[in-house]
């Protein structure tokens, strides 16, 4: 067997053992040392050794068999996704019984050390599927790691993020160096139990194939007879090739862009003298509108408000529009909507913020307003800036802000409004404003979420002081993360109706959108990418120029509201208020 059997013959104990490149090592009684216990005790050393064969062959086998067949979805997790029977193992096991020694054990290390790089492949799909809903992608993904690690900073500390980094190289390279050590040892076990093995082999590549034809499952859409493995390299050698292509294919969309010669005097005519503000809201997506455990208060919210802002003059459309991300990377969706490109990507975000493409922000900028940003998460320099040719940008270095970190958020939404309200449109004798915002109270962790307070306390922010849980809490109790994610919606909407209710007037626009659906964790598997945009007027002809759109009136978008992609919002826009 494996793990040695002893044998007296002559009064010599000798043990037949595997070192980690698959070759037999002989334990005989010359190896023990002068003086060592004879009789019981001596036996009792071969018995511990054989125990510790056989579990460091069973932890081989485990390590080999997950990096085999475990699932790439973060939903088809589960310990059935296991019960499978991998045809790449059942290939390996027939190639290593007919190949030569040395051969053998080339083909199993290197074998193994790729298994291993899949597995870490594996994993990188899995925690991009539980965030992002898809696939790591090998050539356009690397630049999203920095804002993983800044992620983790931001909710967890400096010392979280560099040993979440450090963790992570390390199992990285543990995975790929303890693969290609048990694949050895795996083989060597093969070669010793040939005859067993290669029964084994015919044995399960005929279960692989009566599985195969009948489409068994344990766990659905993860089918017993497994080429998980080799399906995983394929479909990221083929996606490479799109990747490597993306650029290109980018260049040739980037190049069409009917607004580009517009003269200024056409552009926006219908808001002229308006003062809009275009508000993302963090994770505010389809899920939070529709889904039973959100719906109900959520719903409830968005209704109210459409009742308080129609007493206070002010009427509001809403439609559906397809986020280009999901689950996180916010910029991308900002970039897709302010550009009308389908920026879905680090590289196409790059390339386009490195472009002179018109964006919504540049529309209004040379219609004449003022266009300012308030992006209270950006906490250093930022070039994209020059890019959307914002005349002021407001940031967390200059906002002001006295209060309390409310986890992530590095001030709570209502502040950033009132600072809009302070620094730009309470002066007189000003030019009409465009305003850009990015809401985050409601971005994960959802740890903690600020109340609403009256808008003549906010002040510098120390008026929040005591709601702000900072570092001690960075995630919300198990159980409670969706009823928080929701809470954190709730009080974002409840801001903006506040704040038109309180300073909102005849010349105020307000468009308000999510930015992207929040990971399954939040949704579930299968949710769609859609988020809710709404546009808020007490001027009736700004809504009248949207009425071939088919959105809903109020708050809430309808169901059956057309869905558009997210890049096609400017050039509608820009159509719908142009001269």
């Amino acid at each position: 067997m494996l793990w040695g059997v002893a044998y007296a013959a002559g009064g010599r104990t000798w043990e037949d053992d595997l070192t980690t490149d698959s070759r037999l090592e002989r334990i005989t009684d010359e190896d023990v040392p002068a003086g060592a216990p004879e009789a019981g005790e001596a036996g009792e050393r071969p018995r511990r050794r054989r125990a510790a064969a056989r579990a460091v062959t069973g932890a081989a086998f485990l390590l080999v068999l997950v990096a085999l067949v475990a699932p790439a979805e973060f939903a088809r997790l589960a310990p059935g996704a296991f019960v499978r029977v991998p045809i790449e193992g059942v290939a390996g096991v027939a190639l290593i019984l007919v190949l030569p020694a040395r051969a053998r054990r080339y083909a199993a290390g290197a074998a193994g050390a790729v298994l291993g790089l899949l597995l870490v492949l594996k994993v990188l799909d899995i925690g991009f599927d539980a965030v992002l809903v898809r696939p790591f992608d090998l050539v356009l993904d690397w630049p999203l790691l920095g804002p993983a690690v800044e992620f983790v900073k931001e909710s967890s500390g400096q010392a979280g993020a560099i040993a979440a980094a450090v963790l992570a190289v390390v199992l990285a390279v543990g995975a790929v160096v303890l693969t290609a050590l048990s694949t050895l040892r795996l083989s060597g076990v093969a070669v010793r139990h040939r005859r067993s093995a290669s029964w084994a082999a015919g044995v399960l590549g005929t279960v692989w194939l009566a599985c195969a034809a009948l489409g068994a499952q344990f766990v659905h859409g993860v089918p017993v007879a497994s080429r998980s493995a080799a399906v995983l390299a394929y479909d990221h050698a083929r996606q490479v090739r799109t990747s490597l292509n993306d650029r290109e294919e980018f260049a040739r969309a980037a190049a069409v862009d009917r607004f580009r010669g517009t003269p200024s005097g056409k552009l926006l005519t219908g808001l002229r003298g308006k003062d809009v503000v275009l508000a993302f809201v963090e994770s505010y997506g389809r899920s939070a509108v529709e889904s039973p455990q959100y719906a109900p208060q959520v719903g409830a919210v968005l209704d109210e408000g459409t009742r308080r802002l129609g007493r206070a003059g002010f009427s509001a459309r809403s439609g559906w529009l397809t986020s280009s991300t999901a689950g996180g990377g916010s910029w991308l969706a900002h970039a897709t909507l302010l550009s009308g490109l389908w920026v879905n990507n680090q590289q196409r975000y790059r390339a386009l913020v490195n472009s002179d493409r018109l964006t919504l922000n540049g529309a209004f900028h040379r219609a004449d307003s003022r266009t300012v940003a308030l992006m209270p998460a950006i906490t250093r320099a930022w070039p994209e800036a020059s890019f959307y040719g914002y005349d002021k940008v407001y940031d967390d270095r200059n906002l002001g802000y006295r209060g309390p970190r409310f986890s992530f958020a590095t001030m709570p939404d209502q502040y950033t409004l009132s600072t809009l309200q302070r620094t730009e449109l309470a002066k007189d004798d000003r030019a009409p404003v465009m305003a850009e915002t990015a809401l985050v109270s409601s971005h994960a962790p959802w740890a903690s979420v600020p109340r609403l307070v009256p808008w003549e306390q906010v002040g510098d922010g120390s008026v929040f002081d005591g709601m702000g849980k900072g570092y001690d809490a960075p995630w919300p109790a198990p159980g409670r993360i969706r009823a928080e994610y929701r809470a954190s919606i709730e009080y974002t909407l409840n801001t903006l109706v506040s704040y038109l209710e309180t300073y909102g007037d005849k010349d105020t626009v307000l468009v308000f959108l999510g930015d992207h659906q929040p990971a399954p964790l939040i949704t579930g598997p299968g949710a769609s990418r859609d988020v809710p945009i709404t546009i808020v007027a007490k001027d009736g002809a700004v809504l009248d120029r949207i009425s071939g759109w088919g959105w809903q009136d109020g708050l809430r978008p309808g169901r059956e509201t057309p869905v558009w992609p997210m890049s096609a919002f400017r050039d509608r826009f820009l159509t719908a208020f142009g001269g």
